[in-house]
């Protein structure tokens, strides 16, 4: 009998798992893993250093231990070299497999910025635990970091590493932080406390060179300013890993193109994950690199994968920056609204609160910085209003 067949043991590809043995105990089960397979979950990667976390403590359960308790087949330490789609085979490293229903949760891969310099190929970037493990490695106690990119994982390394001691340097093209998600008046808050918390920001510029500079690293910006650092992280973003799902001639776009349901354009092959790209409402695709969209995914394609289709249902669920010194939850507004919608900004009692208005006038995202769960609440319960209401009072 084919089993069901998962290639990728991260978050994605085990939420997945847990959730299709749910429904089914005994059907056969195979998660493909070119790492350890490890159980760890990735959202700690970015603020594991003010707790003191090595990289072995961030992971809760090894493979054997998740086999037992998927009664899966786990193959750890095997790279998958392409998909053969009509004849629903793996060609692998450790040979040909056949699959029934096939899962692609592979994942993304950082992005490579093309920066001179002669120490270029020093720049780190952690995407993975084994990333976390090397980056402990090389940095000291005293050490100077800078990191390429203030979007919210660059923002959440730079509290973090802050919060653990080191000298942070924060470099970004934008000239406000976390400017792709968060209304204005909250990223200036954020860049207040950042900078409270003793972090440099170097704003509106980018790394133009690295160079070695005795035992450290000189950043040269393209304002011809120049940095020095041990470390230099990068934290400009992820492209969806897309090589096994051209292998298999599946249609692309920045990610795996999936419909309601996460199946792919080729029979019984799902993706779901940072490698996919959804189908939304409105019609448009998106790439949706948050927990609870994977989610909704993960138990959606799993009730499909046992003979009941299911389409995914995306919730709105704010996204927690884990930014201590200034508390954030975010629900970005849909991107096809960003060109015509405007931020209204609130104020009070230290809580700024930002809805986001389309241009028929109804509230579509927000942010709330200090947040808690019972203004999430509030807010989440007035999306889709058009005259939403003023929800400070409600909370004072």
């Amino acid at each position: 009998m084919r089993p069901v067949t998962i290639i990728g043991a991260g978050l994605a590809g085990y939420s997945v798992a847990r959730e299709f043995r749910r429904l089914d105990k005994s059907a056969p089960l195979t998660i493909i893993t070119a790492d350890d397979g490890g159980f760890y979950s990735k959202p700690m990667l970015s603020n594991a250093f003010a707790q003191n976390k090595a990289a072995a403590q961030l992971v809760t359960q090894t493979a054997e231990q998740m086999a037992v308790q998927l009664n899966a087949r786990i193959m750890i330490g095997t790279r998958v070299d392409g998909i053969d789609s009509a004849n629903k085979a793996i060609d692998s490293s450790a040979g040909k497999f056949e699959y029934d229903k096939l899962v692609i949760a592979v994942g993304a891969q950082p992005i490579r910025l093309t920066i001179d310099g002669d120490a270029a190929d020093q720049v780190l970037s952690v995407n993975h635990v084994t990333d976390y493990a090397q980056f402990r490695s090389r940095i000291s106690s005293s050490a100077r970091v800078a990191i390429l990119g203030a979007g919210l994982i660059g923002c959440e390394f730079a509290d973090d590493l802050a919060g653990a001691g080191h000298a942070v340097t924060l470099i970004d093209p934008n000239p406000l932080p976390l400017a792709a998600l968060a209304a204005p008046a909250l990223s200036r808050g954020l860049q207040q406390a950042l900078e409270a918390r003793g972090i440099n920001l170097r704003l509106g510029t980018t790394a133009a060179r690295i160079d070695h500079a005795a035992e450290k690293l000189r950043i040269t910006l393209a304002d011809g300013k120049t940095i020095e650092a041990d470390i230099v992280l990068s934290a400009v973003g992820l492209r969806p890993e897309l090589g096994l799902a051209k292998s298999a001639q599946l249609a692309t776009g920045r990610g795996i193109l999936v419909n309601a349901f996460g199946q792919a354009s080729a029979p019984d092959i799902y993706a779901l994950g940072d490698c996919a790209e959804y189908s939304t409402a409105s019609g448009s695709t998106q790439i949706l690199p948050y927990i609870a969209p994977m989610m909704a995914a993960a138990r959606a394609i799993a009730r499909t994968l046992t003979g009941q289709p299911t389409p995914i249902e995306f919730k709105p669920a704010p996204v927690i920056v884990k930014t201590p010194c200034y508390p954030l939850a975010l629900v970005p507004p849909p991107l096809h609204a960003i060109g015509t919608g405007c931020w209204h900004a609130e104020t009070e009692n230290h809580r700024t609160i930002c809805r986001f208005y389309d241009a028929q006038g109804v509230m579509t995202g927000f942010g709330v910085a200090p947040q808690e769960a019972a203004v999430r609440q509030l807010l989440l319960a007035g999306l889709g209003m058009a005259r939403p209401e003023k929800l400070l009072d409600t909370l004072n």
